[in-house]
């Protein structure tokens, strides 16, 4: 008679889970989503794809999960601090993060069906910003004359282009007082550019 297969505790599932997402991570960042293929997820987790798959239904769920945790993290910072306090902390994220993120961004433009899955990641993170600036703008912290999508889309350009430059090696010793600037530049008492201040007319 076989002897029953021991139970794995939910701590352990968890943390079998946790060492596959890490392991991906690494693997993402170094051969991208197209390179990450199933014998280089095996190679750099160390386990059998029927391992890995037990955890995740496939690859394209592997790299969801992981964009997923991040997004909920980042929605998480963004309504505690802001955005740029996202910024910030970006200069302690390793390689494997600011690949995951490039590849986010190049699914966005490249796959219609990860965009659309997408969506409500991104409607997260833009949620909790608008909603963090509008309370700011209501204590007297944030500018008032300047439309709050338009702060939005300033803060979340910044952030792209930080994630890129990072991503491409670029030096942090400016860093601090690069996203002091594009703070200041979202306080109140900062003056507003000619054309904006049109479209605030209008």
């Amino acid at each position: 008679m076989l002897a029953p297969m021991p139970k794995i505790s939910d701590e352990q599932l968890a943390s079998r889970r946790a060492e596959i997402l890490e392991a991906a991570r690494r693997a993402f960042a170094r051969h991208g989503y197209e390179g990450a293929t199933v014998k280089v997820l095996e190679a750099e987790t160390g386990l059998s794809r029927g391992a890995i798959f037990h955890h995740f239904r496939d690859k394209d769920a592997l790299f969801l999960a992981l964009a997923e945790d991040d997004a909920a993290q980042m929605a998480e910072t963004v309504a505690q601090h802001g955005l740029v306090q996202v910024m910030r902390d970006l200069q302690d994220k390793d390689a494997g993060w600011l690949g995951v993120q490039l590849e986010v961004r190049r699914r966005l433009r490249t796959d219609p069906a990860f965009a659309a899955s997408w969506a409500e990641h991104q409607s997260a993170v833009l949620g909790a910003t608008t909603a963090r600036l509008q309370r700011q703008r209501k204590a007297g912290v944030v500018r008032s004359d300047v439309p709050l999508p338009i702060l939005v889309d300033f803060l979340r350009l910044a952030l792209d282009g930080l994630v890129s430059g990072l991503a491409a090696g670029m030096p942090t010793d400016h860093l601090p007082g690069v996203l002091d600037l594009v703070e200041g530049a979202v306080r109140k008492g900062t003056s507003v550019p000619p054309d904006l201040q049109k479209e605030q007319d209008t």
